[in-house]
């Protein structure tokens, strides 16, 4: 099975990742995209999106492009990360670009910029930075 297959799968297969209904877009060398209609469950008490939901759609979408740089035999876990939460998130969508600013044997950073949008208008509402430690399977 290939990394783009393997990471397919994972956006498929991953239960809370489907639970809340992240899909992958499109996905390259150092790279990947994802997206996530909102749903009324998504919300917070005042109409925006919840910042979780943000998060973990960052942090899937960081996960997912550090891991077309690996071996086979190698998967990465989320180290650490730090999210700047812009701006209330509202409308149709969120939007996911992640891309690995350092890939390493070991580690590698990870930058994700999340959109918001509404009307064919998009806003941009986080920005993630995280580091992904790189792990073999035993």
């Amino acid at each position: 099975m290939t990394i783009d297959e393997t990471l397919r799968r994972g956006f498929k297969q991953a239960p809370f990742i489907a639970h809340l209904g992240i899909e992958l877009g499109d996905l390259g060398p150092g790279f990947c995209e994802a997206s996530l209609a909102i749903q009324p469950w998504h919300l917070q008490q005042t109409q925006v999106v919840h910042a979780g939901v943000i998060a973990a759609l960052a942090d899937h979408c960081a996960g997912a492009a550090a891991s077309t740089d690996l071996q086979a035999g190698e998967f990465v876990v989320t180290a650490e990360y730090k999210i700047n939460l812009l701006r209330g998130a509202r409308g149709e969508k969120l939007r996911c670009r992640a891309e690995v600013l350092k890939p390493g044997r070991r580690l590698a950073v990870v930058e994700a910029q999340v959109w918001s949008e509404a009307a064919g208008r998009s806003e941009l509402v986080a920005k993630l930075n995280a580091t992904m430690a790189v792990v073999t399977q035993r």
